[in-house]
């Protein structure tokens, strides 16, 4: 009967007709991207979801010790994307890994980034510090690792280089780990080239953090907050 039926489709199981909503396929969006804790609510008629989580960016290492100024960056959080039947959810936890705070000094590393996950379904823990040891020993910071999804990625690692001068001719550090979305950090030398020096740049959206060197402060970047990203379908 087509009684009470406006607005929708036919279909067929091989046999028989039945009506069904013509609306189907993807209906909204939600982001997380915001460090901590949070809830995502299912809205009305939603029976799928596909997520996408991200964890935060590990970030940046500056040296400050003598001419041999070694600036590290920070690994991208992992990533991992799921596809999720959600018709008997209501909700689900969510946590947004923070980013690692970006550091600097003779030895030592940024800070690592935090985890992210979309309840007990899927995670994806966050990428490493830059690390730095006295004169050349230093390391980019691992990306992190997905776990739980359809497809599990791991976010990119970061790089290591020297301060560039006249007595040590080495190139500085290129640019951090990116994440599934990009926001890798970059990294600046202390001398002056078209009225940059020694900036920090943070990393985005689970992206490490860059690295800096300069012979005053030179602290790295900040790695980037996580994000949770979902797609809701009918």
């Amino acid at each position: 009967s087509q009684s009470g039926n406006s607005g929708k489709v036919l279909k067929t199981d091989g046999s028989s007709l039945s009506f069904a909503d013509a609306d189907a396929g993807l209906q909204s969006v939600q982001v997380f991207d915001t460090s901590g804790s949070h809830t995502w609510t299912k809205p009305t008629g939603i029976k799928r979801v596909k997520v996408i989580v991200t964890g935060g960016g590990g970030g940046g290492f500056g040296y400050t010790v003598g001419n041999d100024q070694c600036p590290s960056t920070g690994g991208a959080g992992g990533t991992a994307i799921e596809l999720i039947d959600v018709s008997s959810v209501s909700s689900v936890s969510v946590t947004v890994g923070t980013g690692g705070a970006g550091a600097e000094g003779a030895n030592g590393g940024g800070g690592n980034g935090a985890t992210s996950s979309f309840g007990s379904y899927c995670s994806a823990t966050g990428g490493e510090g830059g690390s730095q040891g006295d004169n050349d020993y230093r390391s980019g910071g691992i990306g992190g690792v997905g776990t739980g999804g359809d497809l599990n990625l791991t976010g990119g690692s970061g790089m290591s280089g020297n301060y560039s001068s006249d007595a040590n001719p080495n190139p500085t550090a290129a640019i951090a780990g990116a994440s599934f979305w990009g926001g890798a950090g970059g990294s600046m030398a202390g001398a002056t080239h078209g009225g940059k020096t020694a900036t920090r740049i943070d990393g985005k959206n689970g992206g490490g953090g860059g690295g800096t060197a300069a012979s005053s402060s030179s602290t790295g970047g900040d790695g980037g907050v996580g994000v949770v990203y979902v797609e809701e379908f009918k």
